[in-house]
């Protein structure tokens, strides 16, 4: 990526370190100082940080549920992970790159043996 300095230097626009830039919200999007060191930040609707990225080449990217909880993290070095939680924010599962693996996805659970009615008659499900 080319540096905000560089690009202002082509428009013939000086400018004085530190670079900072904020988006509406407050958040810190850009950073960049005189030795040519910079970071760059992307966020959600909620402030929550989902891209990060420096001048060093390193990056990291995340996503999240409803609640704020990171159920999504990958980064430069080929780290990922991934995390499912409960109704209160309790982690129920969570699974790495390294092969690591907590709890049961989602994906796995059925409704064996759960309750619903329907038009007053109540039944029992049963996974075939």
């Amino acid at each position: 990526m080319k540096k905000l300095s560089e690009t202002l230097s082509e428009l013939n626009i000086n400018c004085s370190f530190p670079i900072k830039i904020k988006d509406t919200d407050g958040n810190q999007t850009y950073f960049e100082r005189s030795d040519g060191y910079w970071f760059k930040r992307e966020y959600d609707a909620d402030g929550n940080t989902t891209y990060y990225e420096n001048s060093d080449g390193k990056w990291y990217k995340r996503e999240y549920d409803v609640d704020g909880n990171t159920t999504y993290f990958e980064d430069s070095n080929g780290t990922w992970s991934k995390y499912e939680y409960d109704v209160d924010s309790k982690e129920t599962y969570y699974e790495d790159s390294d092969g690591i693996k907590k709890g049961t996805p989602r994906s796995i659970k059925t409704c064996e043996g759960k309750i619903v009615e329907v038009d007053g008659v109540k039944y029992e499900l049963k996974a075939l």
